[in-house]
């Protein structure tokens, strides 16, 4: 293939078969999809073990590949939680009577055609494409090469449940994954409204510095978690575990523990058990480096400035020590990514100067930074997490896939 156009202007031209659509005939698109998935489970994880083999099960991105029959049936079941939101599309949002008798109203509407790039995540290739047609909005799906052939068949399963309800399965497209027609779709500016970076930060960087249609960047997570001096800590060392070794290579996982100094030698006793279960390697600076020698910690590190501001997606940990909360907040603005950051305390002041105070997506007290996606905040599912403030921000979900028009209706009126 040596220019994607054509696909390009095939979705631009079958998104206008899903903007004719009820609520009530997306979501049927959007269950059967959902049967088609359950149906097919063996074929699909067969196909999905075809991109593992190619992959080193070491590497971090293997697990955001792998697709086993849980996943399957909680893909399958996110589907039925799309389908049962209110549609976004068709909402006036505001009507006006003009003074020259022009009735006016705003009305939320698809943004059009929408293009995903991702890396090994084919769960995204049906969040995405749930989303957009439930939005009513034609999806350009550019998958990664590691995830070729369960992207290859899901999509295929998507085209199968547009045309068994009479769409045309260009309405969603799989680009081919040769990095040559990234280019080409980001100055697709004719056929694609909307382009969402969605994996490693280079990838963002990339997007961002070379895309002529307008972008929403999701990915990157460097998040923190502040165990302050008055934290209970039993719940602090729960919560770092949870949200470092649950599941490592997403963006919500945590990357640094800053724990107040008064503390770390009894925390440091608490999450031995806990981050040494998981393997998990802890790179500590020079104070929190003595608490988990003292704690006869295996998978100690001494951390070096590099070690701050990393997005790990692995088994491994920064621990930062600080004497204050200003300390703390200090180092949150300089290394953050502005995703998810979370604080452990008692003191309840502190705390709600935390969340007013910390410049996230989401920000959390006494709980895991885990919890930031689109599924847990009850919006069915998400295309990824935004971290700009522009239109969308935090899970970016169904509510955020509309635009605006101005309908004017008249009978005659003209402006000299």
């Amino acid at each position: 293939m040596e220019s994607i156009e054509g696909l390009l202007k095939n979705t631009h031209g079958s998104a206008k078969q899903l903007r004719r659509l009820t609520h009530d005939q997306k979501s049927m698109i959007l269950l059967d999809l959902s049967r088609l998935l359950l149906e097919n489970k063996a074929e699909l994880i067969a196909e999905n073990h075809k991109d593992l083999e190619r992959m080193d099960p070491s590497d971090p991105k293997y697990d955001r590949l792998l697709l086993n029959e849980k996943r399957i049936e909680s893909l399958a079941a996110s589907l039925l939680d799309v389908a049962k939101l209110e549609d976004p599309s068709g909402k006036i949002l505001s009507e006006n009577t003009l003074y020259n008798g022009i009735k006016l109203e705003k009305v939320a509407v698809p943004m059009g055609v929408v293009g995903a790039i991702f890396e090994s995540r084919p769960n995204v290739t049906i969040d995405v494409a749930a989303l957009c047609i439930a939005s009513g909005n034609g999806a350009i799906l550019k998958g990664g090469k590691e995830a070729e052939f369960s992207n290859l068949f899901l999509v295929s399963l998507i085209k199968k449940a547009l045309e068994n309800h009479g769409v045309s399965g260009d309405a969603v497209n799989l680009l081919p994954t040769d990095r040559k027609f990234l280019t080409e779709l980001l100055e697709a500016t004719r056929y694609v409204d909307l382009i969402i970076p969605r994996g490693s930060q280079g990838l963002i960087d990339f997007v961002r510095a070379n895309s002529k249609i307008p972008t929403i960047e999701t990915g990157a997570g460097v998040c923190h978690t502040y165990v302050e001096k008055s934290a209970k800590q039993p719940m602090a060392a729960d919560i770092i575990v949870n949200a470092r070794a649950s599941r490592p290579s997403v963006c919500n996982s945590l990357d640094c523990a800053i724990v107040d100094v008064a503390i770390i030698d009894e925390l440091a006793q608490l999450l031995k058990a806990g981050l040494e279960k998981y393997n998990v390697e802890v790179y500590a600076d020079e104070r929190a480096f003595i608490s988990f020698k003292s704690a006869n910690y295996p998978y100690l590190k001494q951390a070096q400035d590099e070690d701050f501001g990393k997005e790990w997606l692995d088994f491994k940990l920064s621990v930062k020590t600080v004497s204050s909360p200003e300390e703390a907040l200090e180092h949150i603005e300089k290394y953050s990514s502005r995703h998810s950051e979370a604080i452990i305390t008692e003191d309840h002041e502190l705390a709600e100067r935390f969340l007013n105070e910390v410049d996230a997506a989401a920000v959390y007290h006494n709980a895991s930074t885990r919890f930031t996606d689109g599924g847990e905040f009850g919006l069915g599912a998400e295309i990824g997490i935004s971290t700009q403030k522009l239109h969308a921000r935090g899970p970016f979900a169904l509510e955020k896939l509309v635009t605006e028009k101005w309908v004017c209706r008249g009978d005659g009126q003209v402006r000299w």
